[in-house]
């Protein structure tokens, strides 16, 4: 895979033209759900990435009355600063490498085997803290859309959808609502389907997109999914079900 280099990369100012589409997370999954209203009554699983693309995973589950769960996707930082990822990796492994990158900066092979072990226990030590103790959800045999508030480079995103392809969906959709066209085209060689609301060229910081771009905590997180897993529980079956 090419390594994507765009302007929110180089420390370069948007022009006045990259103006907020979208108020909030919740906006966007909203908005997102609305275009994914052709999943709805399919026993899909709707999976988020967190922190920030659980909000936005939310909206569009209760949008499309669907379940929703976490995978959670950590970064792996470059030895000389852990701001500048590598790669990413998730609790079971699925991992994707920016080769070109770890090429450029020269990273042993023992380094990063190491920050691996360390990223994919931090990320089993938050999902099991999202889901409350809860077994993870059955992801063979079902429609799965995974979910984030946008796609810069799109490498915890490939993880995450490596990840989800090894435990054998039937079908795979990255869904998001604003992506740099690179990182669409190098998802769209990982899973199914890409849908992405809107693919501005070319592409800053996801936050430059949104009005309000505020941090998502932990416990937000852990609300969320609370909130709508008690919606779920609320809901008369449907037909089939």
């Amino acid at each position: 895979m090419r390594a994507i280099a765009h302007p929110s990369l180089l420390g370069l100012a948007p022009p006045a033209d990259a103006a907020p589409i979208f108020h909030d997370r919740a906006d966007a999954g909203e908005r997102l759900g609305a275009q994914l209203a052709s999943f709805r009554g399919r026993s899909v699983l709707v999976l988020g990435i967190p922190r920030g693309g659980v909000p936005v995973a939310a909206a569009v589950a209760q949008a499309l009355d669907a379940e929703l769960d976490v995978v959670v996707a950590r970064k792996l930082g470059a030895p000389e600063s852990a701001e500048l990822a590598i790669g990413a990796v998730t609790a079971d492994g699925g991992r994707y490498l920016n080769d070109e990158v770890i090429d450029a900066l020269d990273v042993s092979t023992a380094y990063v085997d190491r920050v691996t072990r360390q990223q994919m226990a931090e990320a089993e030590r938050r999902e099991v803290r999202f889901r409350g103790g809860a077994p993870p959800p059955q992801v063979a045999g079902r429609t799965v859309l995974l979910v984030d508030d946008g796609l810069a480079t799109g490498s915890t995103m490939i993880a995450a959808a490596r990840s989800l392809r090894a435990r054998k969906p039937e079908r795979l959709v990255v869904a998001v609502p604003v992506g740099s066209r690179e990182a669409c085209a190098l998802l769209s060689d990982e899973v199914d389907e890409v849908v992405c609301l809107y693919a501005p060229h070319p592409f800053w910081a996801v936050g430059v997109y949104y009005r309000d771009f505020a941090q998502t905590e932990d416990a937000d997180v852990e609300e969320l999914l609370r909130e709508v897993r008690a919606a779920g529980a609320q809901r008369p079956p449907s037909r089939g079900e």
